[in-house]
């Protein structure tokens, strides 16, 4: 996985050069961890956090294109555990929010508003690949009126992609590698660009699972609402 990576990440620099649209891009992720084997979620978990880099698309036509890029994005879950009515005392709130950088690669199908393509609505979907390399866990608790808190630094395992173990795998260890699918759709208005996409992990988190195919659980899942600003075309 690391060499895929950084193949992949030579490649889309690599094209970047012959790019029709270069954009920035930032926005709002609703991160969750999926919890049973169908790879559904609770939605009381969701984690607000973040995404922002920057996307190429090659302008192969007014129909379809490519699209690829780097993006530092958050990942994770909350939860919120409540003894009794009062959610103002007497709880357990801890938050999970690594960070990866992201390099996905998608199709883009275009139905052009306007004669010259530039304004469009779209729907994309691809593989994507990413690396953690950081991000916090935090614990807030408070009983009969005393609050506590701690916070600790993601820890990533050390992973050799050309092996079928996990290097370094502990109970406290994510995988240092993620990958999985994104659908998306969006507008192009020509001067802004607004995207919806969702991110389907397929990999388990944990340093201890391996086999990934086995069910759905502990796999991320990110619903992404983006802003687009094309930087040339």
């Amino acid at each position: 996985m690391k060499k895929l990576f950084v193949i992949l990440v030579a490649l889309a620099a690599g094209g970047a050069v012959n790019a029709q649209t270069f954009y920035a891009q930032g926005g709002l992720n609703l991160a969750n961890i999926s919890k049973n084997d169908a790879g559904e979620t609770n939605d009381r978990n969701t984690l607000a956090t973040f995404n922002a880099g920057a996307m190429v698309r090659f302008g192969l036509s007014k129909v379809f294109d490519l699209e690829t890029g780097l993006l530092f994005t958050g990942r994770g879950a909350k939860s919120d555990t409540y003894f009794g009515s009062n959610e103002d005392d007497n709880y357990i709130k801890a938050k999970f929010n690594p960070y990866y950088i992201e390099l996905p690669l998608n199709a883009v199908v275009k139905f052009p508003l306007a004669a010259d393509g530039k304004t469009n609505i779209f729907v994309n979907a691809g593989p994507y690949v990413a690396v953690g390399v950081a991000g916090k866990s935090k614990v807030e608790s408070k009983f009969l009126g005393v609050t506590t808190s701690s916070s600790e630094s993601i820890k990533f395992n050390d992973d050799d992609p050309t092996t079928s173990g996990q290097e370094n795998a502990r109970y406290d260890r994510l995988k240092r590698f993620d990958y999985g699918l994104n659908f998306g759709a969006g507008i192009d208005l020509g001067t802004v660009m607004l995207k919806a996409n969702y991110g389907l992990g397929l990999a388990k988190i944990s340093s201890l699972e391996t086999n990934n195919s086995d069910d759905d659980k502990n796999k991320y899942r990110t619903l992404s609402i983006s802003v687009g600003i094309p930087l040339g075309r």
